[in-house]
């Protein structure tokens, strides 16, 4: 029988977003097409990503607009390229060119808005899509928690399918990989921790863990359904008598909809203090999403992400689905 997993004491700091950063260290920067950074905290993140030695920029967007934003703001971009284009989906448009040319192996969004980035991202003829779904990650340090936590998708299914689902999983898993995490363990989210058909999501869990089984979801340990309590607190789970490798330890949530994942990113953002880095999967290369109310450290996390993954795929440890 599963024995029940013990949570390590926590700190109540970001320690996990400091570990992301220190597992870095002495990794070559990426280059990263930056697309239409025309505000100054979308250009200051990438310089400053740049400087703490993540990223090698290639700033895309109107090249006087860029240099305006920088001198109001006193960034130094002249150690930087900057691909000149007039506006935002033209930008997001080079910017996926440049990265199908092979010239650079993460795309990161500036101030444009994100379906306009995403718009040229999964174009059919000339974006960045692969056999897989794209998917929405926030990768969270919560001050009550020992270690990265990773909820999706918050951001792009609205409703996922069960083989949408079954994508937005398999990407997870690969980028905790990517993170370090051997065998991913992942908390499939419901209300309740048995399979109903009065509640669908029950059903997708158990679906997923069963297509584990046949190889159709590899490299992470599954459990669900589970109920909030039960995935994050393995006393909880045992009081209900749960036997599971994953309830106190989960390394990954995956949430029933888009809205449960937001609210619950949210609520560990507000309420519990967390820093959220964003990033979508599932395409050829790994997609920075930051956001202007995004802390200084968010914005390096995010960008670190990209790095291990990027890295990650060189090394052939997580391999793009074609």
């Amino acid at each position: 029988m599963s024995t029940l997993n013990e949570q390590p004491p926590v700190t109540g700091r970001h320690d996990a977003y400091e570990r992301l950063l220190a597992r870095c260290a002495g990794l070559e920067p990426i280059s990263t097409t930056v697309a239409y950074p025309c505000e100054h905290t979308a250009l200051a993140g990438a310089i400053e990503a740049a400087e703490a030695k993540l990223l090698a920029p290639i700033l895309v967007g109107p090249a006087k607009k860029i240099k305006e934003v920088a001198d109001a703001g006193g960034i130094n971009i002249s150690a930087y390229p900057i691909e000149d284009v007039p506006e935002a989906p033209k930008a997001a448009a080079r910017a996926v060119e440049i990265i199908r040319q092979g010239k650079a192996e993460a795309l990161m969004k500036g101030s444009l808005h994100t379906d306009e980035l995403l718009g040229a991202v999964v174009s059919s003829a000339t974006g960045l899509r692969t056999g897989r779904r794209l998917s929405h990650a926030f990768v969270m340090s919560v001050p009550t928690y020992h270690k990265p936590l990773i909820v999706t998708d918050a951001a792009i299914n609205i409703a996922p399918t069960l083989d949408e689902k079954r994508d937005i999983c398999q990407n997870a898993i690969d980028l905790a990989r990517s993170l370090g995490r051997d065998k991913p363990k992942v908390a499939i989210l419901s209300a309740v921790e048995t399979v109903t058909t009065k509640i669908p999501s029950t059903i997708d869990a158990a679906a997923l863990c069963k297509m584990v089984e046949r190889g159709q979801i590899t490299g992470g340990i599954l459990d669900g359904p589970l109920a909030m309590d039960n995935a994050i607190s393995a006393n909880a789970a045992k009081t209900k008598g749960i036997a599971s490798l994953v309830a106190g330890d989960p390394d990954i949530l995956l949430a029933p909809d888009l809205e449960a994942a937001n609210i619950l990113a949210k609520l560990l953002t507000f309420l519990a203090h967390a820093d959220a880095a964003g990033i979508a999967l599932g395409a050829r290369v790994p997609i920075i999403l930051t956001s202007r109310a995004d802390s200084v450290l968010s914005r390096m996390a995010s960008c670190a992400v990209a790095v291990l993954m990027a890295h990650a795929r060189r090394a052939g440890t997580v391999t793009v689905e074609t």
